[in-house]
């Protein structure tokens, strides 16, 4: 049986394959939605010598770690989603934990919420499970309805008590269906533990980016029927696609690679290392203590708290296809990302007029012009003029708002 172990990253998806006879072959893609298949697809006709383009794919074993919900975290393209909580609760995802990551910092900027809307449903249950005040069923529908005229696909539900008592989210979730909803996660599904605020942040989670790896699932599944499809979670552990949810896939993509790691360091004798793992759009950054990487059950990711078990990995928005751009003030890199389309300048991706599709400055752009990305060690040509091209503009802004910088600086 063919088994194919994929990565697929937010610009590369990388494919390593073993034919039925035991030899090892590898394959490197741009990312886009089918790019597991395309890989798979490629590197078996290209190893089968199979002509038929129409030919289905043999029975093949696939573990898939995969960077679609990290991705969607750090730039925030989850589904519109729509928080219902008990009254008077509303604005406890706002309030969080009134932290101070950088205390003596003027300036403090928050991460951007996940949920755009938020409604307070009517009814309160007691910490014993009893009603404390009845549940008004035509006033939630009648917001539930408005969020979704205004663009709201996915909600999540969370009840104070939920934990113990889930009879009221149940009630919620048969409203907000009533309403045309499709994508309804309670918090006693996602993390039936006491601590409001963290059970709240993952369910929002959860309805922000499930519904994305669902679609991503659906369309493997429905090409693979014949597969032992199991994925990376953000414990470093493998689970069948049904169960494969946003909390436990934050980290799905970048944990292989501190798995990867914590190997490659036993093999070398070394038992402490970092891992540090550039990708196209994120860079995961990792510590290996006696040999073991380091879990956790509560963390913090793009500046969302999620309660689920992962390797401790820090993920920050700074990946090859990080853009690159002067915004009057200062330079900043990401957190958005050139993806695989159109791809850094460098990459010399043209439109069907023959004009170039990208437009911004890449990390891979400015790793190219300092030198420290080699032409001839990548997989296909690069460019240099459209990135001194870009530079000379960028340094032409700078220099009228005042800022007099070589190309080099």
């Amino acid at each position: 049986m063919w088994e194919f172990w994929i990565d697929r990253g937010g610009t590369f998806t990388d494919c390593i394959g073993r034919t039925p006879d035991g030899r090892i072959v590898v394959h490197k893609l741009l990312s886009d939605e089918d790019a597991p298949l395309r890989g798979i697809r490629e590197l078996w006709r290209r190893e089968s010598g199979e002509r038929d383009q129409d030919a289905p794919l043999p029975r093949c074993r696939v573990r898939l770690g995969s960077t679609v919900a990290t991705n969607a975290l750090l730039e925030r393209r989850g589904r519109p989603t729509v928080w219902v909580t008990d009254q008077g609760l509303g604005d406890v995802l706002a309030i969080g934990t009134q932290e101070r990551p950088d205390l003596f910092d003027l300036r403090i900027e928050r991460p951007s919420p996940l949920a755009q809307w938020t409604i307070e449903w009517q009814g309160r249950m007691s910490a014993e499970g009893q009603c404390v005040s009845d549940f008004d069923e035509a006033g939630l529908a009648s917001q539930l309805r408005g969020a979704k005229v205004a663009g709201a696909q996915s909600v999540a539900v969370t009840g104070m008590h939920a934990y113990a008592f889930s009879e009221v989210e149940e009630r919620v979730r048969e409203v907000a269906e009533a309403c045309g909803f499709e994508d309804v996660v309670c918090s006693h599904e996602v993390g039936r533990e006491i601590g409001f605020l963290a059970r709240a942040e993952t369910t929002v989670a959860d309805a922000y980016l499930t519904p994305l790896l669902r679609s991503h699932v659906g369309l493997l599944k429905s090409e693979l029927p014949g597969a032992e499809l199991l994925f990376m979670q953000s414990s470093g552990g493998l689970i069948d696609a049904s169960g494969f949810r946003g909390p436990r896939a934050l980290l799905s993509g970048p944990a292989g690679g501190v798995v990867a790691a914590a190997r490659v360091a036993s093999q070398a004798g070394a038992k402490h290392a970092i891992g540090f793992d550039m990708g196209g759009t994120s860079t995961d950054v990792s510590l290996i203590r006696d040999g073991e990487v380091e879990r956790s059950f509560e963390s913090q990711v793009a500046g969302i708290r999620v309660r689920a078990p992962m390797l401790q990995i820090h993920t920050v928005a700074a990946g090859g296809g990080s853009l690159c751009r002067f915004d009057g003030f200062r330079l900043t890199v990401g957190p958005e990302s050139a993806g695989s389309d159109p791809g850094p300048l460098c990459y010399g991706v043209t439109g069907a007029d023959g004009q170039p599709r990208a437009s911004e400055l890449s990390l891979t752009d400015i790793n190219l012009a300092l030198g420290r990305v080699q032409p001839d060690r990548f997989p296909f040509p690069l460019h240099a003029a459209p990135v001194g091209r870009a530079l000379g503009e960028l340094q032409r802004r700078m220099a009228s708002a005042g800022l007099d910088l070589d190309e080099e600086e």
